[in-house]
């Protein structure tokens, strides 16, 4: 049997009838297999979709949980005090209203309600140092310094609403500042790609959501003015207005010039882009290089103390035993 089997292998005939086999089995499976694979592009480029698209409504989620909407109303009663004590012409500035914008807060709406906190809480704040200083606290004052302190409190309340706008500014700004680098090298990219402003202005949106929801929604709203103002300069220094930062105006300036006189916009977007990344790694590098005396007076009040009572505490001891 191994004999035959041997002799068929050695065999020419059989050899050659073997490999004509295979030839023509290999031909047929490269000529059949083109038209048995169906084309799996479509399903590719549908799935891409379909992620692109779930990317998409994330990031349009995120923008929209910190989106102040321009259509809420504020409660009655609030509108009513406001209109009642006519603190539009009391309190309101234009100053109050930048403030307001820089915050993200814009309309009607957020104004009303900042005036009626500012106006209720000094009442609120009062009467519960009132409270505090005549009920629960057992400090032996003298009526009129609690009455003072009472007073001081209501003051502080009135300008706890300011505190909060400034302190929301600084956040959004800061926001802003640390994303403006990337989101200029985005619009580089979509400038230079042949794209719109308004175009580019859009795609860094939808793109730089995820770092800086602040920074996408104030370009979310430049491509809506843009589209609808009749002058294309008003909404970039609409833009400035809102952020009230200096390299956001810097780019609204070129911007402005590439509109008016024509002039190329790619050079200056990419030289504005490294000055701003150069200004960014200077304030990292100053806010490292204040630590030491910031940290010098919580090491002597402290790590010192404990330092001293470590190395010093067992020759203490010992000095209390050897005494005793």
């Amino acid at each position: 049997m191994l004999q035959t089997f041997i002799h068929m292998l050695t065999d020419p005939q059989v050899l050659i009838a073997a490999f004509s086999a295979i030839t023509v089995a290999a031909t047929v499976i490269g000529i059949a297999l083109p038209l048995i694979d169906r084309d799996r592009l479509p399903a590719r480029m549908k799935s891409v979709a379909v992620e692109r698209e779930r990317i998409r409504a994330r990031e349009r989620a995120k923008l929209e949980r910190n989106r102040i909407s321009l259509r809420t109303e504020p409660r009655a009663y609030m509108r009513s005090v406001v209109e009642r004590f006519n603190l539009r012409e009391a309190l309101v500035d234009e100053n109050t209203i930048s403030r307001l914008r820089m915050a993200g807060y814009r309309g009607q709406a957020p104004l009303t309600v900042f005036l009626f906190f500012r106006f209720m809480l000094p009442f609120v704040v009062f009467a519960g140092a009132l409270v505090y200083f005549f009920v629960l606290s057992q400090s032996e004052q003298p009526f009129f310094v609690k009455i003072c302190y009472a007073l001081l409190a209501g003051g502080v309340g009135f300008y706890l609403p300011v505190i909060f706008i400034t302190n929301k500014v600084q956040k959004r700004q800061t926001s802003i500042r640390q994303a403006w680098p990337d989101a200029l090298d985005l619009v580089l990219i979509c400038v230079e790609a042949g794209m719109s402003v308004e175009a580019a202005f859009r795609k860094v949106a939808e793109e730089i959501g995820s770092q800086s929801p602040p920074l996408a929604e104030e370009l979310l709203l430049t491509t809506a003015e843009l589209s609808y103002l009749p002058d294309r300069r008003q909404a970039y220094d609409n833009l400035a207005l809102r952020t009230g930062i200096d390299q956001v105006k810097s780019v609204v300036m070129a911007l402005t010039q590439a509109e008016r006189y024509g002039t190329p916009l790619g050079q200056s977007l990419r030289v504005m882009a490294q000055e701003s990344r150069d200004q960014r790694m200077n304030e990292a590098e100053k806010k490292a290089a204040a630590l030491p005396p910031k940290l010098t007076v919580p090491m002597i009040l402290f790590f010192l103390p404990v330092l001293f009572a470590v190395v010093a505490g067992p020759a203490a001891i010992q000095i209390m035993q050897v005494r005793h």
